[in-house]
């Protein structure tokens, strides 16, 4: 039986895959050109990592090489990933590319000699290269090549009185898969080629997912609950590395019982522990590079809820962390597009390294003897306390929190995520000695948090806002009822961290506010964060 292929390009023998034949067939339509005779794009192949670039270019092979007109390679280049010498990158293709297409044997010891393995008089027929983790190569050896293949191109295209297997040289087309580098962002000389012959490779669609855990149920006879496609769709968004691990982790590691359905309660189960307890590779990667130092404030950044972010490929940082799968585009329209997380799941494992770098679980929440029945009880929690005592906490240890917290550059002012980091752990430290739960969510990947607690029976949800001005703390609150609406619950906490508040301005904003539409209450409540204090009430 096949199984979910959690690393690497899924087998079509092996493994459960999404066939994407129109994307294959677009591949395959701009490789060989739309009027073949004529010659074929010089393409660049890009999308984050694991998203199915090598498959799909695999596929994309297997399709050419069943028609005659035209020679078809591909070449993996990461075992070159580390030399410096270009002309030695040359002769190494040239060798591995003469092997492939059983020519007689060439000398090539420099980028020079490289040229004559795709003469008209070395080649058989037009050839279509295809040169996997392109972009993994040096950018000297990259900025050598780049240059070396234009050259051939402008060739062909001043011999547009010959056929492609006429002209001097018979390099047909070219793909570079993972060209991050050729996009125009670190060669300084230019892309190579025209920029919209690219193909970007998407995640896998809603119903490619729903396709995969289908064929699993026809195949397997197990079951899987429809809420749990849902969830997979929700948390990982069609990444297809990490959609087809959650598809290893259901339906073969934590799959016991293969003749019981696959239920939601299950999926939640193992989801914990592909947060907490399970490595991912393609998760510790996206982290060591997040926490770089010339990116980890941008990323602290994109948790702030007040602006959105614009998204353009030509800010260097931004094309970082959108190829290292990082972040993703939100697209409202052709004109505006805003820089967001790529889904739920990386959201929160980036939320949860950051704050557990800055904070661990806190201690002296409370005095041993302390009566804590007018916030929390076996049955019952009263949120509007616990928030007040949050908030007396942060300002009798606001120097200690704060005291290496990271700051934005422009104005020293602390990243307004840290305060929800901070927040996070200290309800997970104070719920130690009782049986409540509290998770992150992140609902639109773009600036909006929310804590669940799970207490007694009960779920209870904050809203996690800087308070900007009144236009916008308006919108949070219908914002607020409508997740609120979504969660199941008749009310829900926006809780709005603010420098300074004085008294008259939380009698005036921190009134109960009722939903006409959804029915759902919202509880505003502001958390001082700059010094100087002045409770509304006591604690008891």
């Amino acid at each position: 039986m096949r199984k979910f292929s959690s690393y690497g390009p899924p087998n079509n023998k092996l493994h459960y895959y999404a066939p994407r034949e129109a994307l294959i067939t677009d591949t395959c339509t701009q490789l060989k050109g739309y009027a073949p005779d004529e010659g074929g794009h010089y393409i660049t192949v890009w999308a984050p990592r694991q998203t199915g670039k090598t498959w799909i270019m695999r596929e994309v092979v297997l399709t050419l090489r069943q028609e005659s007109q035209f020679d078809v390679v591909i070449l993996p280049l990461q075992h070159l990933s580390n030399v410096t010498d270009v002309n030695r990158v040359a002769q190494v293709l040239g060798r591995e590319l003469a092997k492939k297409l059983n020519l007689p044997k060439l000398t090539i010891d420099t980028l020079d000699d490289f040229e004559q393995l795709f003469e008209r008089e070395t080649l058989r027929k037009p050839l279509i290269l295809i040169l996997d983790e392109f972009d993994g190569l040096q950018e000297s050896v990259i900025a050598g090549l780049v240059g070396f293949f234009r050259n051939i191109y402008h060739n062909r295209q001043n011999q547009t009185d010959k056929s492609t297997a006429d002209k001097d040289y018979l390099l047909h087309s070219l793909a570079l898969i993972g060209v991050r580098a050729v996009l125009g962002v670190e060669n300084v000389k230019g892309s190579p080629f025209n920029v919209q012959r690219s193909l970007h490779i998407p995640n896998l669609t809603h119903d490619e997912v729903a396709y995969l855990f289908n064929w699993y149920q026809q195949e397997s006879g197990q079951s899987i609950e429809p809420e749990v496609v849902e969830r997979i769709w929700y948390e990982f968004q069609g990444q297809p590395g990490l959609t087809g691990w959650i598809g290893e982790l259901l339906t073969e590691t934590y799959n016991k019982a293969t003749s019981q359905p696959i239920t939601i309660a299950h999926f939640k189960e193992v989801y914990a522990a592909a947060l907490d307890l399970l490595p991912n590779n393609n998760i510790l990667n996206l982290i060591s590079k997040a926490k770089q130092g010339a990116y980890k404030p941008y990323v602290l950044e994109l948790f702030q809820t007040k602006t959105k972010v614009k998204f353009t490929y030509h800010d260097p940082i931004i094309n970082f962390l959108y190829m290292n799968g990082i972040v993703s585009v939100e697209r409202v329209s052709l004109s505006e597009n805003y820089v967001k997380f790529p889904c739920p799941y990386i959201q929160k494992q980036l939320f949860n390294y950051f704050a557990r770098e800055l904070y661990q679980e806190m201690d002296a929440l409370y005095s041993p003897f302390e009566d804590l029945s007018d916030t929390i009880t076996e049955d019952r929690l009263n949120l509007s306390q616990l928030l007040l005592r949050y908030e007396q906490y942060l300002q009798a240890n606001r120097e200690q929190v704060l005291k290496n917290a990271p700051r934005r550059q422009n104005d020293l002012r602390v990243y307004e995520a840290v305060f929800h980091f901070h927040l996070y752990l200290y309800l997970t430290s104070f719920f130690r000695s009782y049986e409540a739960q509290v998770q992150p969510e992140f609902p639109t990947g773009n600036g909006q948090i929310d804590l669940l607690i799970r207490h007694a029976g009960q779920l209870f949800g904050l809203e996690l806002k800087s308070f900007a001005n009144q236009r916008e703390y308006r919108k949070a609150l219908i914002q607020a009822a409508k997740y609120g609406q979504h969660l199941g619950v008749t009310s829900i906490w926006l809780v709005l961290f603010i420098e300074s508040v004085d008294e008259k301005n939380r009698q005036r904003f921190e009134v109960d506010y009722t939903d006409n539409k959804t029915g759902v209450t919202v509880h505003p409540q502001f958390v001082q964060t700059g010094k100087g204090l002045n409770f509304k009430c006591q604690l008891q």
